[in-house]
């Protein structure tokens, strides 16, 4: 295993601006795929009448994405720099596969917002920029790509880079926390070496800015937070329930509870990759043996904590959202499905508190009497069955949430404060 610190990285961004063709530009610059793949690909675009597409072949290897020239599903994909190793969360840019694009960007420390030169701020770049705020992504990275199709103009690129630095500041993201880099992820411009054909350009490449991105500090300080996946019973053992490390850290020997089903106990064994060890920390995945605790005492959607700092279980909850999709109109007493951290719960909307002016963050209006597409709004939700929350201020991992309905994602949120039961 690497000992390089870990960095989750979103691609986001407008269909068509180059997300694929950069990440697999990165992935090729960082030897992460070898060069005969490369000529596969090559080979296999050109056939099908869609040249130019081989990198973006690296990532979208279904199918369907190649008839299409789209991307679906989020890859998940390694590639190494000097000092980090990054897992890309590819994210699609299509509004059908945005449920997508809120699991991936929720996962991510950082992004690159791809922009393309000739196209400037579309539709969904304002969307992405505004769903990577309200999902706490730190830095953003801005590609301003295609600037071969553009002949390097230095003109185009200043006049992208104001359109995004517009955007930014009407969504309330820190500008200071941006920077700017024209690129052609076609011809490899400023991606892993500086451009000859961008002389005017004295900034870093795209590798060399994630390079130089803030180290994640690992949420050990804060209290264990670990949400249950499955729960198993194995031989000679017992019970062992299986999840990953979210937040702080499990000891063997530590009197843990779980939530919400209130069961408590002391960790007899943990394993990781078939191994016991004496702890883990965020980002391992576990399975562990509890004293005391049955199969049918605990269930998956559980998140396991200290015994005595448990995870807390909301009677209500009050959350920002984005409103994604829905084909009418969504007033109190609407109960779709709550999908956060290994829960789904069903959870009704007591009130819808404010709306948000998405492209500015300010409250719009107080106590709107309905949301739609589009909006953003503060709103108090009801968990039918008990579930547990921790504001995202104090815990983000646990205080990211998505809302479903008739098999689509409504919403994306994330919890402002718990009213424990």
């Amino acid at each position: 295993m690497s000992e390089k610190p870990h960095q989750n990285l979103a691609i986001i961004g407008h269909v068509d601006h180059g997300k694929s063709t950069l990440v697999g530009r990165l992935l090729f610059e960082t030897g992460s795929i070898p060069e005969h793949i490369i000529e596969q690909h090559r080979e296999e675009a050109e056939e099908k009448g869609k040249s130019g597409f081989e990198f973006a072949y690296v990532m979208d290897n279904l199918a369907e994405e190649r008839e299409r020239g789209v991307t679906i599903d989020i890859a998940h994909q390694r590639f190494d720099t000097d000092k980090y190793y990054f897992t890309i969360v590819d994210t699609p840019g299509h509004r059908d596969f945005v449920k997508n694009m809120i699991t991936g960007a929720s996962q991510a420390d950082h992004a690159v917002l791809v922009v393309a030169a000739d196209d400037g701020v579309a539709p969904q770049t304002r969307e992405h920029v505004f769903l990577a705020r309200t999902l706490g992504i730190e830095e953003l990275i801005i590609a301003v790509n295609k600037m071969d199709i553009v002949d390097y103009s230095e003109d185009t690129y200043k006049q992208v880079k104001a359109e995004v630095q517009e955007l930014l500041k009407q969504v309330q993201f820190n500008t200071a926390d941006a920077s700017f880099i024209p690129i052609s992820a076609f011809e490899g411009d400023n991606v892993a070496e500086s451009s000859e054909n961008m002389d005017w350009f004295d900034g870093p490449t795209i590798l060399e800015s994630l390079n130089s991105l803030p180290e994640p500090s690992p949420p050990t300080d804060a209290p264990l937070r670990l949400p249950i996946q499955d729960v198993y019973t194995i031989s000679g053992i017992g019970t062992v329930p299986v999840g990953r490390v979210e937040t702080g850290i499990l000891n063997t020997g530590d009197n843990v509870s779980f939530q919400p089903s209130d069961v408590s106990g002391e960790v007899k064994t943990i394993e990781m990759h078939h191994e016991e060890v004496p702890k883990a920390e965020p980002g391992d995945n576990v399975g562990f043996n509890v004293r005391g605790i049955g199969k049918d005492d605990i269930r998956r959607g559980d998140v396991c904590g200290p015994a005595d700092e448990p995870p807390s279980v909301a009677e209500t909850f009050q959350a920002q959202i984005v409103v994604m999709q829905h084909p009418s109109v969504i007033t109190a007493g609407y109960t779709p499905v709550i999908h956060a951290h290994t829960a789904q719960v069903a959870c009704t909307f007591e009130s819808i508190d404010k709306k948000i002016d998405p492209s500015s963050g300010e409250v719009a209006e107080e106590e709107p009497d309905f949301i739609k597409a589009g909006d953003a709004a503060v709103v108090t939700l009801r968990p039918q069955k008990p579930l547990v929350l921790e504001p995202s201020s104090e815990i983000p991992e646990l205080g990211s949430f998505a809302i479903r309905d008739m098999g689509q994602t409504i919403a994306a949120g994330k919890v402002l404060e718990v009213n424990k039961r």
